[in-house]
């Protein structure tokens, strides 16, 4: 099984916000990641910059204006 981790690019650095996410979805003011042991997490005021399949990665980017969607 493939790993995504979740990723947040700010500045041109990269935190890792969540590892092994299994599931991703858009809501409104941002992004709500899940994993199978641990509870949603959401990411606000995020938009999706890119997936990288290969790389195991979803790459968030802050949100213009601050609006998540």
């Amino acid at each position: 099984m493939c790993q995504i981790s979740a990723v947040v690019e700010r500045d041109g650095a990269q935190e890792t916000v969540m590892e092994a996410v299994t599931s991703l979805e858009v809501v409104e003011n941002g992004v709500v990641l899940s994993t199978f042991f641990e509870e949603p997490k959401i990411i606000s005021d995020v938009v999706i910059e890119k997936i990288d399949f290969l790389g195991g990665a979803v790459v968030l980017k802050p949100a213009p204006n601050g609006s998540g969607a």
